[in-house]
C-alpha cells in the first residue's frame, strides 16, 4: 500500500470469487450497463462494525441468492486490494468524492449448491444474467478501472480454478 492509499479514503468492500466444482467462476452481467465491460464477480460494501467475512456471506445472498450452506470458504486475502474510481464515477457518488476508490478483501468460495440455487432476484437486482466462466477471462470482461485488481485475484486464486473432485 502506498502512502496515498489511506484506508479512510477507500470504501471497505468485499469481492467474491465463487468457484463451481468444475473450476469455473461465477460472473454476473451488471444491470443497466452498456458496452463490452458488463461482467464482474459479485462484490459489495462492508457495513460499519461488520466483519469482512460476514459481509461476504451477506453479499452472496443479496446479489446472487447463494446462502452460507451453499458454499465452503477456500481463502480470504490477508491484505486489502485497492482500486480508484475514475473522476466521472467519483462525481456521481453521494456524498460527492467521499471515497477515492475501494479497498477490497477478496474471498474464494467453492459452490456446493445447484445452479437453481443461484437467484438474481432475491433483493434489488444487481445482475441481469450470469454464467460460469474461466477465471482468466474475467479481466477482459470487467470495467477497465477494476482490471488490475482482477488480475491480482487471478494470480492469488488460480489454484481453485482447477476444480474439485468432492
Amino acid at each position: 500500500m502506498s502512502a496515498q492509499q489511506d484506508p479512510k479514503l477507500y470504501r471497505p468492500n468485499v469481492g467474491l470469487a465463487l468457484f463451481h466444482r468444475n473450476g469455473l467462476v461465477f460472473l454476473g452481467k451488471r444491470v443497466a450497463t452498456e458496452g463490452p465491460y458488463q461482467w464482474q464477480m459479485p462484490q459489495g460494501g462492508v457495513d460499519r462494525g461488520e466483519k469482512p467475512y460476514d459481509a461476504a456471506i451477506r453479499e452472496l445472498e443479496e446479489e446472487i441468492g447463494v446462502r452460507a450452506e451453499h458454499v465452503n470458504l477456500l481463502e480470504e486475502t490477508q491484505d486489502w486490494l485497492y482500486y480508484e474510481f475514475p473522476i466521472d464515477v467519483r462525481t456521481k457518488m453521494k456524498p460527492r468524492g467521499r471515497y477515492l476508490g475501494q479497498r477490497q478483501k477478496w474471498f474464494a468460495f467453492r459452490f456446493k449448491g445447484r445452479d437453481a440455487d443461484i437467484r438474481l432476484d432475491t433483493h434489488t437486482p444487481e445482475f441481469s444474467d450470469w454464467r460460469w466462466a474461466a477465471l482468466d477471462t474475467a479481466p477482459g470482461l470487467v470495467i477497465p478501472f477494476k482490471r488490475t485488481t482482477y488480475e491480482d485475484v487471478i494470480r492469488r486464486f488460480a489454484k481453485y480454478a482447477v476444480g474439485d473432485s468432492k
